[in-house]
């Protein structure tokens, strides 16, 4: 069997869609393979009707203090599963108080309240992940 039967062959396989192919001439066994091209994912064009703009609405007055995430990682509101949360909305907190616990990197880091005053708002919810920046809590100052 020489090169040109073997091309003969290749392009037999491509026309047909064959991924391999084995021939036997006299003595001699050659066996073809090949991996199919990739084929580009079929995507279906969806047209939305045009959402009406969003109107920006401003944080109602004494909306509180925003109390963010350092780092990322996951919020959580208690020490435990099974414990009680840290603070709720109406509690009183003092500053350096802990507020919650964002585990990064297997670490727990305690969030503290840098003012005095009342929670009003908890932003995010137990066992979420949150990034650098993210408000946490609001907190209305005394």
């Amino acid at each position: 069997m020489n090169d040109a039967d073997i091309r003969r062959y290749a392009g037999l396989m491509e026309e047909l869609g064959l991924t391999g192919l084995e021939v036997t001439e006299k003595d001699q066994v050659i066996r073809l393979e090949r991996t199919p091209a990739p084929q580009a994912p079929v995507r279906e064009t969806v047209t939305l009707p045009a959402a009406p703009a969003a109107e920006a609405q401003p944080a109602p007055a004494g909306a509180g203090t925003p109390v963010c995430s350092p780092m990322v990682g996951v919020f959580y509101a208690a020490p435990a599963e099974d414990a009680e949360p840290f603070v709720q909305v109406g509690d009183k907190v003092k500053r350096g108080q802990t507020l919650c616990i964002v585990e990064a990197m297997k670490l727990m880091n305690e969030i503290m309240a840098e003012v005095d005053g009342e929670i009003v708002e908890i932003c995010v919810a137990n066992g979420q992940v949150v990034d650098y920046g993210s408000p946490l809590f609001r907190i209305r100052e005394r």
